[in-house]
């Protein structure tokens, strides 16, 4: 599921970047205009895999070090890269308003500031939003194990309504920018959590797989009437399918979310999302800025994009996520075993 989320949001930017020309354009803008709701996939799926795999007695140290082992080796790599292209052959790339920037970028915290909201790599936005769910999630644990199922329907249903409802007090109250504020992403993240638990305690009563999927779909469908409220159409979808795949997944049944090739490509999802902006970027010094590439160019050039994504991705898992995910846990359990001596 990670990496059909993670296809959408590399669709979604390259018809952002315009590699759709004439016809073409209109044909894809529905298909591909809504991709961005992706990351609201990548939200709700979070909080409900972290709920689930919660160990039992585990410290919010110790979980804190694992998240960072997880996403720092990619985000650390990716920003050098945005870097370096920034200053050599990319330079709309290049921090605008400083180092502080890039730390703050470095820090996983430059999207609380409007202004630096896409700082160094452009999507690493929604890692800072990450950091600061991974940084609440011990305490929100806390209260959701404490919470029986009519309760957790109750913090599911009001989570839905409130990621419904922000974009719409945005507007009303002119809050600014809640499309990259942490705390505006933060019920996403719950919703995800009291799903979890819901299957957990086997009082999830869902719709199956392919309902779903019908549900996800039409919201997707509906999100260019919606004008930019990305979530509002698609959290309720989104929620029902992330229960349903989790459900066959508990009872063996049919689902086609785990087939060999799926799985490999959810494990690069990732490292997918992080360079696919900086290979889109890196390929307008070939195709243009505009490039409105059309017929069927159009098709060869985004296939072309997304090989070239799929193997940095490849690579960058290989190469980089899991031998940095190893050295930081491993050193971490050498200590704890000095410790012990």
């Amino acid at each position: 599921m990670r990496w059909a989320a993670a296809l959408l949001v590399f669709l979604y930017h390259v018809w952002h970047a315009g590699y759709f020309g004439g016809q073409d354009h209109e044909l894809v803008n529905r298909a591909f205009a809504p991709g961005l709701v992706g990351v609201s996939f990548f939200f709700v799926l979070s909080g409900f895999v972290l709920a689930w795999s919660a160990r039992p007695g585990d410290r919010a140290p110790a979980f804190w070090r694992r998240r960072v082992a997880r996403i720092y080796p990619v985000h650390l790599v990716t920003a050098a890269v945005t870097l370096l292209l920034a200053f050599t052959v990319l330079p709309g790339l290049r921090p605008r308003d400083g180092y502080g920037e890039v730390v703050a970028n470095l820090l996983l915290v430059s999207a609380w500031r409007t202004e630096w909201w896409q700082a160094v790599n452009p999507v690493s936005w929604s890692l800072v939003c990450e950091a600061f769910f991974y940084a609440a999630f011990p305490a929100l644990l806390a209260v959701i194990r404490r919470l029986g199922a009519g309760a957790l329907h109750v913090v599911a249903a009001l989570s839905a309504v409130t990621v419904m409802s922000v974009p719409g007090a945005e507007s009303a109250w002119h809050l600014g920018m809640a499309f990259n504020f942490p705390p505006a992403r933060l019920p996403e993240f719950v919703l995800g959590m009291a799903l979890a638990r819901l299957v957990a305690l086997g009082r999830w009563h869902g719709p199956g797989p392919g309902a779903s999927l019908a549900v996800t779909v039409a919201g997707y469908l509906l999100v260019p009437e919606l004008r930019g409220a990305y979530a509002s159409a698609t959290v309720l979808g989104f929620a029902l399918l992330i229960a349903a795949g989790a459900v066959a997944d508990v009872r063996g049944t049919p689902s086609l979310w785990r087939g060999r090739r799926l799985v490999r490509l959810g494990e690069w999802s990732f490292a997918f999302y992080m360079v696919h902006v900086l290979v889109l970027s890196a390929a307008g010094l070939w195709f243009g800025r505009t490039p409105h590439v059309e017929g069927f160019a159009s098709v060869g050039a985004g296939a072309l994009l997304l090989t070239v994504s799929l193997v940095l991705s490849a690579a960058l898992y290989h190469a980089v996520e899991l031998p940095g995910q190893r050295l930081l846990l491993r050193r971490r359990r050498r200590d704890a075993a000095s410790t012990t001596r």
